[in-house]
């Protein structure tokens, strides 16, 4: 009998019995991630009834991988511009509740006496609501498309982001058990740091790499590379110090930008939902009945903490962001759960040997609860909201009707502050990329020339290279800017406001000196003035240098390109609107897409023949034909069958034209019968009109529409017809036609 390794039998006794519980949840109508954990506490050696798992070591390393692409895929949902369409209300909401919960959630910890490593990983655990439970809650209460649930989604969108950086902070409290003031401040500089350089290196590197190898890119292989991908940056993120799953976040919101995303996330979902099962049934292994039942109380507490918190704090963040009362009770009360992330964090603390046994059950056995009572606390908040207004004094009342309707209106960006924050964006982007590559020269290549060439040649030659490489940015964070509309209005508008301008160039130019006196200064003995000569000379050589505007130019306009290729893209092939169409609403106009139909009149004959403006005011922007985009077009351009046109109009003109279209396309009710082809024949005698013509000259197919598909002539056998032989007498000519033109040419 041959021997069968304890992992396989684990694994599959760990996929048989979420199988299970994924059916019987599928039937019950409640989240599959508590089936998971179900069914992970049925196979855990906790219950003396049911099989164990032997080896656990080894499932927790599928647990790890099934981490990694559950936080990969994510990734791949999210995009960094996703936080600037979420606005105002969600950031303020998602901040107030994440600092409001963890806060409490370090009291509750801290009262029942558990160390401070405990109470900081309680208080990340309950500061995140579940976005999958959320999600199906709407869903099953039919509110998708309610304004209070879009707000809550986009504070989940944050939400998920800031989980990535507790964790990463965490993480890194953890290692150095250090909480000072200083070490927190050097733990996000150095999260910003990577995060801002792996963002633009992968964005300026990865779409460009795929976009070549496009025709290369099979499935398998397009699944092979992301893959790889993910696994590469989780190894770098490991190598600096950083959780493996903030890794593979990082990789999923890089590869998000690039037009391969949608594939790539089709392509992962089977892998992650195989990983994040393992994963799940892991949290439900870990929970200890004896140990719960010894922790009811907290279980109590931390989950009415969780329930309270979530909807007090929701509920002031979203007033504080100037939403109405009802509304903000209604988003309140939708977060009033922990899910996904807590059990992260939770897998988190286990693997860092930081937190104590207990408290990832005590968390499981919160989510279970608070999962189970989410769509009653969402029913809840209208009664709730109801009983609030009834007994709110009419002062307090007025003073939030006159916040949210004053918050609403605040949309003025002044241009001093849109030059500033351009500035500070620009100066923090390319100093990074600029200090990357420093470090990894310093690190790389100065040991490499200095062995290469003995002396100070070794130096010369890598100082050379390290500015030649860190001049593109340091010329843009000295030059860009100084001609913006802003700077330039600014500087007309006032005379005051010459002089701080001028100070924001000096300073930026003293940016660039600086690089440059320390790559200088790192590599030679030289004295500081000295250096500081040689670092001007060759700044003034980078600013008037054209070659090397047009190249930082062409970096820029690369990486932007890139970042928006997945946006224009989708607006090319019809899949997102233009921009400029959300413009248009406030003129009463709108954009609208139509499919022309394959029956349709309109199909073959050009714009000028139709006269689509004429007839209704209605003017056609653009025509997608397959993945061919015809802007602006004229007059002479042909419609065919299946086009996708987008036309501009107000509401009363697009019903018209959408009902003359619908008109037009529409089947008549006798087109069957009329269209039905029959195969007859019929025989020249003396009195034919066909008698001695020829096949073209009769006219068969020009006058009557048939076909003559055969001639039977003498012995009987059928014949192809000859267009030059002419029709003999008892000649039988076989036809094929529409009815009506059949019957009216073979019964004159």
């Amino acid at each position: 009998m041959s021997h069968l390794a304890p992992l396989i039998s684990d694994l599959a006794l760990i996929l048989i019995c979420a199988g299970l519980m994924t059916l019987l949840f599928k039937k019950l109508k409640q989240p599959l991630v508590l089936g998971y954990v179900v069914a992970g506490f049925l196979a855990s050696p906790h219950m003396a009834y049911t099989p164990s798992v032997i080896d656990t070591a080894s499932i927790q390393t599928w647990a790890d991988i099934g981490v990694i692409f559950l936080l990969f895929a994510l990734g791949l949902e999210f995009s960094l511009k996703k936080i600037a369409k979420v606005g105002g209300p969600a950031i303020i909401a998602a901040c107030t509740v994440i600092f409001c919960m963890i806060l409490l959630g370090v009291s509750v910890g801290t009262s029942f006496g558990w160390s401070r490593m405990d109470s900081l990983f309680l208080g990340g655990m309950i500061a995140m609501s579940s976005t999958t439970i959320i999600y199906k809650a709407f869903d099953d209460l039919g509110l998708q498309k309610k304004q209070f649930a879009g707000l809550v989604l986009s504070v989940l969108i944050l939400e998920d982001i800031l989980a990535i950086v507790l964790m990463v902070m965490l993480s890194t409290m953890a290692v150095s058990n250090n909480f000072e003031g200083m070490e927190m401040a050097a733990s996000i500089g150095k999260l910003v740091f990577f995060l801002v350089l792996w963002f633009v290196v992968g964005i300026f590197l990865i779409p460009g790499i795929l976009k070549r190898c496009r025709k290369l890119m099979s499935p398998e292989t397009l699944l092979i590379v992301a893959l790889g991908l993910c696994f590469g940056m989780v190894v770098l993120a490991a190598k600096t110090g950083f959780s493996p799953a903030f890794g593979a976040f990082i990789m999923g919101s890089i590869l998000a930008e690039t037009a391969e995303a949608e594939s790539i996330e089709h392509l992962i979902t089977p892998v992650k939902d195989l990983f994040g099962a393992v994963f799940f049934v892991s949290v439900g292994m870990m929970v200890d009945p004896a140990m719960i039942v010894e922790y009811a109380l907290p279980i109590f507490v931390i989950t009415l903490a969780v329930i309270v918190g979530q909807a007090c704090f929701g509920t002031v963040g979203m007033l504080l962001s100037g939403q109405p009362l009802k509304m903000a009770m209604q988003c309140g009360f939708s977060l009033t759960q922990i899910g996904e992330f807590a059990f992260i964090i939770a897998s988190l603390g286990v693997s860092l040997h930081v937190t104590s046994d207990f408290l990832y059950p005590i968390v499981v056995a919160v989510s279970v609860i608070t999962t189970f009572l989410t769509p009653y606390m969402i029913r809840l908040a209208d009664p709730a909201s109801t009983f609030v207004d009834n007994h709110l004094p009419e002062k307090w009342k007025a003073l939030l009707c006159r916040y949210a309707t004053g918050t609403r209106t605040m949309n003025h960006e002044s241009l001093w502050r849109r030059l500033i924050i351009s500035l500070v964006r620009i100066t923090l982007v390319y100093s990074i990329v600029s200090v990357a590559i420093i470090a990894l020269a310093f690190r790389f290549l100065v040991p490499l020339c200095r062995e290469a060439l003995p002396g100070v040649w070794g130096s010369l030659v890598a100082a050379v290279v390290i500015v030649l490489f860190i001049s593109p940015f340091l010329r843009a964070i000295m030059i860009k800017k100084n001609h913006s509309v802003e700077f330039t209005t600014l500087w007309k508008e006032n005379q005051a406001n010459r002089a701080p301008l001028a100070a924001t160039v000096i300073l930026r130019l003293m940016v660039g000196v600086g690089f440059v006196m320390f790559v200088i200064g790192g590599l030679f003995d030289m004295s500081v003035g000295l250096v500081f000569g040689v670092a001007v000379l060759l700044i003034v050589l980078m600013i008037f240098s054209r070659r090397l505007k047009r190249q930082s130019i062409l970096i820029e306009r690369t990486f932007f390109q890139n970042l928006n290729y997945r946006e224009m893209r989708a607006e090319y092939l019809g899949e997102k609107k233009p921009e400029y169409a959300g413009r248009l609403l406030s003129r009463d106009l709108h954009l609208t897409d139509y499919v022309l139909p394959a029956e349709s009149p309109w199909a073959g004959r050009t714009l000028g023949e139709l006269k689509f403006g004429n007839k209704y005011n209605v003017h056609v922007v653009s025509i997608l034909r397959g993945h061919r985009r015809i802007n602006i077009p004229g007059a002479n351009i042909r419609l065919f069958p299946q086009d996708k046109i987008q036309v501009i109009a107000t509401d009363e003109d697009l019903t018209a034209f959408s009902k003359d279209m619908e008109q037009a396309s529409a089947l008549d009710a006798d087109i069957v019968e009329k269209s039905e082809m029959e195969l007859r024949q019929f025989r020249i005698d003396a009195r034919s009109p066909f008698l001695g013509k020829t096949l073209k000259d009769a006219g068969i197919r020009e006058i009557y529409h048939c076909l003559i598909v055969g001639v039977e002539r003498g012995d009987g056998t059928l014949h192809a017809p000859d267009p030059r032989e002419p029709f003999l007498e008892d000649d039988v000519v076989w036809i094929v036609g529409e009815s009506a033109d059949v019957h009216r040419l073979a019964m004159p």
